[in-house]
């Protein structure tokens, strides 16, 4: 693996609301559908592509890859992603496996915000849909821990 391994978590595009829809089966709304396509080109720019994508099982993060249409081969559908604790998206990415260079977890508030905080210690105020944080992290997937990570950029669709 060259250079430090890269971890990208994206908040999942923003969904319509309710329509007597399961939380699950939330599409995304019009905005969202923008939004994650700028976000993969925002990460297409940056030249951030990733090895392996862990992707929750709903609707509105499987159409925010769809949108983002990252150039990769791997792409894991983790249902504990919508569980929403971020100790699991800690266990997900450290069985990440060392081959992964980058690696793009795709989920939900508020884990996604509050694993970027447990990692870098440095989450920004907000986390809002289509948040992305690159996070690099020293070392190999399976020693990943809180406090270890540092927040290379951070991006929402407003351009931070």
């Amino acid at each position: 693996m060259a250079g430090m391994p890269s971890l990208i978590v994206l908040r999942h595009a923003k969904a319509v609301t309710g329509l007597g829809l399961a939380d699950i089966d939330r599409p995304l709304a019009d905005r969202g559908r923008r939004d994650a396509k700028a976000a993969g080109k925002w990460l297409r720019h940056k030249g951030l592509t990733p090895d392996l994508v862990l992707c929750s099982t709903s609707v509105r993060t499987r159409e925010t890859l769809e949108r983002l249409a990252p150039a990769t081969d791997e792409v894991r559908f983790e249902s504990q992603i919508y569980d929403n604790d971020p100790d699991t998206l800690l266990t997900l990415v450290r069985e990440a496996g060392d081959e992964n260079g980058t690696v793009l977890l795709i989920g939900h508030n508020p884990s996604v915000h509050q694993f970027v905080d447990d990692l870098t210690g440095d989450a920004p105020e907000t986390f809002p849909t289509c948040a992305l944080a690159v996070i690099d992290v020293p070392g190999e997937w399976s020693d990943i821990r809180p406090g270890v990570g540092d927040l290379a950029s951070y991006h929402t669709p407003k351009g931070h």
